[in-house]
């Protein structure tokens, strides 16, 4: 069995990184796409619809972004 290997948790550490600028890069499109603010409809508006939609894609994203970076 081998010991800690700092080179592995340095990967780690750099995919992790990666995958979350790929997130918020691809989130950012995705809210400038759209024709209205995501975040006042959410939080203002109390528009439940959006929000479920926005939680859906954000864990799409994630899925897509971690299988590309794995």
């Amino acid at each position: 069995m081998a010991g800690f290997q700092p080179a592995s948790l340095l990967n780690a550490l750099l995919y992790a990184i990666l995958g979350i600028v790929v997130f918020a890069i691809s989130f950012s499109v995705w809210d400038r796409l759209t024709p209205y603010d995501l975040w006042k409809q959410i939080i203002e508006e109390k528009n439940i619809a959006l929000a479920i939609l926005v939680g859906f894609l954000s864990l799409g994203l994630s899925i897509i972004i971690a299988s590309a970076v794995h």
